[in-house]
């Protein structure tokens, strides 16, 4: 089981920004900028184009409702999908608002926020995308 299925089924802490039966959306611990989120299917797939079409089209789908909760909740020019990573071997997206395109270089310093704001980002945008 990778580290993102278990903190999908809540073994591994995390700061949850959304969920429904299918993908789970939490706080990247790393982020660029503030409100950089990752979205997850629940059902544990290395490679996003190895999911069946019709759960791609939902993940999307939902990835899209997070973005725009993250742009409520964090005003910015444009909320940036992002599908990169080899390190975790379970399909996920970034979204990360940016008002810029070098706020989406991975090679950037990342931001070390503390425990209680991190959770405070969260909440904020699970507000956001329970409305």
């Amino acid at each position: 089981m990778s580290i993102f299925s278990k903190i999908a089924e809540g073994e591994i802490p995390s700061y949850k920004c959304a969920e429904n039966e299918e993908f789970y959306a939490f706080l990247d611990i790393n982020p660029l900028v503030k409100g950089h989120t990752l979205v997850i299917p629940r059902r544990e797939v290395d490679y996003i184009f190895d999911l069946e079409d019709d759960e791609l089209a939902r993940y999307q789908v939902f990835a899209k409702k997070v973005a725009k909760a993250i742009k409520a909740a964090f005003p910015c020019i444009k909320v940036a999908q992002v599908v990169l990573g080899l390190e975790v071997p379970h399909a996920h997206i970034h979204l990360i608002p940016m008002q810029s395109e070098k706020d989406v270089n991975f090679s950037n310093e990342k931001l070390s926020l503390p425990a209680e704001e991190m959770q405070a980002i969260a909440d904020k945008i699970y507000a956001e995308f329970c409305k």
